[in-house]
Protein backbone atom coordinates (compact mmCIF):
# COMPACT_ATOMS: atom_id res chain seq x y z
CA UNK A 1 0.00 0.00 0.00
CA UNK A 2 1.20 3.40 -0.90
CA UNK A 3 1.87 5.77 1.85
CA UNK A 4 -0.03 9.57 0.71
CA UNK A 5 1.72 11.87 -0.48
CA UNK A 6 -1.15 14.98 -0.48
CA UNK A 7 -1.09 15.46 2.81
CA UNK A 8 0.21 17.71 5.14
CA UNK A 9 3.45 15.44 6.25
CA UNK A 10 5.76 15.05 3.26
CA UNK A 11 7.31 11.55 3.09
CA UNK A 12 10.78 11.71 1.65
CA UNK A 13 12.29 8.04 2.97
CA UNK A 14 9.60 5.55 3.64
CA UNK A 15 8.87 2.17 4.11
CA UNK A 16 5.69 1.10 2.65
CA UNK A 17 5.89 -2.49 3.72
CA UNK A 18 5.89 -2.22 6.98
CA UNK A 19 3.19 -4.18 7.97
CA UNK A 20 5.14 -6.69 7.13
CA UNK A 21 7.72 -6.73 9.80
CA UNK A 22 5.78 -4.79 12.32
CA UNK A 23 6.74 -6.93 15.31
CA UNK A 24 4.24 -9.89 17.15
CA UNK A 25 1.51 -7.91 14.29
CA UNK A 26 3.65 -8.75 11.31
CA UNK A 27 0.90 -9.77 8.56
CA UNK A 28 -1.80 -8.43 10.18
CA UNK A 29 -1.10 -4.61 10.99
CA UNK A 30 -2.76 -1.22 10.85
CA UNK A 31 0.71 0.00 10.67
CA UNK A 32 0.97 -0.07 7.02
CA UNK A 33 4.05 2.14 6.77
CA UNK A 34 7.08 4.39 8.15
CA UNK A 35 8.31 7.58 6.71
CA UNK A 36 11.00 10.11 7.18
CA UNK A 37 9.68 13.18 5.87
CA UNK A 38 8.63 17.31 6.08
CA UNK A 39 7.00 17.51 9.21
CA UNK A 40 3.21 18.46 9.00
CA UNK A 41 3.77 21.34 11.50
CA UNK A 42 6.39 22.88 9.47
CA UNK A 43 5.76 27.17 8.98
CA UNK A 44 7.42 29.02 5.95
CA UNK A 45 10.88 29.10 6.66
CA UNK A 46 11.27 26.25 9.22
CA UNK A 47 11.53 22.75 8.08
CA UNK A 48 11.59 20.30 10.50
CA UNK A 49 11.89 16.49 9.75
CA UNK A 50 9.98 14.40 11.35
CA UNK A 51 8.90 10.16 11.66
CA UNK A 52 5.67 8.76 10.63
CA UNK A 53 4.17 5.80 11.30
CA UNK A 54 1.42 5.17 8.66
CA UNK A 55 -1.96 3.46 9.95
CA UNK A 56 -4.97 2.32 8.09
CA UNK A 57 -8.46 1.02 9.19
CA UNK A 58 -8.87 -0.70 5.67
CA UNK A 59 -11.35 1.81 5.07
CA UNK A 60 -9.31 5.02 5.11
CA UNK A 61 -6.05 6.35 6.66
CA UNK A 62 -6.07 6.68 10.47
CA UNK A 63 -5.75 9.83 12.51
CA UNK A 64 -4.00 7.92 14.95
CA UNK A 65 -1.17 7.61 12.53
CA UNK A 66 1.69 9.38 14.67
CA UNK A 67 4.10 11.89 13.91
CA UNK A 68 7.16 12.36 15.88
CA UNK A 69 10.37 14.57 15.68
CA UNK A 70 13.21 12.46 15.13
CA UNK A 71 15.05 13.34 18.32
CA UNK A 72 11.85 12.14 20.11
CA UNK A 73 12.51 8.72 18.24
CA UNK A 74 15.91 8.45 19.21
CA UNK A 75 14.68 9.71 23.02
CA UNK A 76 12.36 6.56 22.93
CA UNK A 77 14.99 4.93 21.46
CA UNK A 78 17.44 5.17 24.39
CA UNK A 79 14.22 4.76 26.75
CA UNK A 80 13.57 1.46 25.63
CA UNK A 81 17.41 0.46 25.75
CA UNK A 82 18.01 2.04 29.19
CA UNK A 83 14.64 -0.48 30.37
CA UNK A 84 15.73 -3.33 28.89
CA UNK A 85 19.45 -2.76 30.33
CA UNK A 86 17.25 -2.25 33.88
CA UNK A 87 15.65 -5.47 33.51
CA UNK A 88 18.15 -7.49 32.91
CA UNK A 89 19.46 -7.02 36.49
CA UNK A 90 15.76 -6.38 37.94
CA UNK A 91 15.70 -9.89 39.23
CA UNK A 92 17.46 -8.86 41.94
CA UNK A 93 14.83 -6.69 43.92
CA UNK A 94 11.74 -8.49 45.29
CA UNK A 95 9.54 -6.01 43.49
CA UNK A 96 11.77 -5.98 40.26
CA UNK A 97 13.24 -2.31 41.21
CA UNK A 98 14.35 -0.43 43.89
CA UNK A 99 11.21 0.77 45.95
CA UNK A 100 13.92 3.23 47.75
CA UNK A 101 15.18 4.70 44.72
CA UNK A 102 12.90 4.17 41.94
CA UNK A 103 15.17 6.71 39.29
CA UNK A 104 17.07 3.89 37.16
CA UNK A 105 18.81 6.56 35.37
CA UNK A 106 20.01 9.64 34.53
CA UNK A 107 21.00 10.04 30.71
CA UNK A 108 22.64 13.22 29.96
CA UNK A 109 21.59 15.25 26.53
CA UNK A 110 21.79 18.64 25.45
CA UNK A 111 23.19 20.38 28.92
CA UNK A 112 20.45 18.35 30.88
CA UNK A 113 19.19 14.74 31.60
CA UNK A 114 16.48 12.61 30.67
CA UNK A 115 15.26 11.21 33.85
CA UNK A 116 14.56 7.13 33.89
CA UNK A 117 12.76 6.01 36.67
CA UNK A 118 9.85 3.66 37.30
CA UNK A 119 6.23 5.28 37.12
CA UNK A 120 5.29 4.98 41.46
CA UNK A 121 2.57 7.06 40.61
CA UNK A 122 1.00 3.85 39.16
CA UNK A 123 -1.71 2.72 42.11
CA UNK A 124 -1.15 -1.03 40.12
CA UNK A 125 2.76 -0.37 39.73
CA UNK A 126 3.68 -3.85 41.43
CA UNK A 127 1.61 -5.80 39.10
CA UNK A 128 2.32 -3.72 36.12
CA UNK A 129 5.97 -3.91 36.61
CA UNK A 130 5.66 -7.65 36.46
CA UNK A 131 3.69 -7.77 33.24
CA UNK A 132 6.38 -5.75 31.55
CA UNK A 133 8.78 -7.10 32.41
CA UNK A 134 7.50 -10.25 31.43
CA UNK A 135 6.33 -9.00 28.50
CA UNK A 136 10.06 -7.88 27.86
CA UNK A 137 11.16 -11.16 28.12
CA UNK A 138 8.54 -12.95 25.67
CA UNK A 139 9.61 -9.83 22.94
CA UNK A 140 13.17 -10.59 23.70
CA UNK A 141 14.27 -12.30 20.33
CA UNK A 142 12.21 -9.61 18.46
CA UNK A 143 13.81 -6.71 20.09
CA UNK A 144 17.17 -8.10 20.15
CA UNK A 145 17.35 -8.74 16.47
CA UNK A 146 16.80 -4.90 16.03
CA UNK A 147 18.58 -3.78 18.50
CA UNK A 148 21.54 -5.64 16.78
CA UNK A 149 20.54 -4.09 13.65
CA UNK A 150 20.72 -0.41 15.52
CA UNK A 151 24.24 -1.27 16.85
CA UNK A 152 25.68 -2.33 13.57
CA UNK A 153 24.54 0.77 11.65
CA UNK A 154 25.15 2.76 14.44
CA UNK A 155 28.99 1.21 14.60
CA UNK A 156 28.89 2.09 10.17
CA UNK A 157 27.88 5.61 11.10
CA UNK A 158 31.59 5.62 13.67
CA UNK A 159 29.01 5.65 16.58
Amino acid sequence: MKIPTILKHKPVIVSENYENVDGRYAYNSDAKGLSLGLAQWNDRGKIDISAKVWRYTGEKWSRQSEELPLHRVLDLAILVCRAKLHFQEAYRYEKLYDTEKPVIDRVGLQGDAMTVAVCTDNEKINEDIKLFSQSLSNDDELLGERLSTLSRILKEMGY
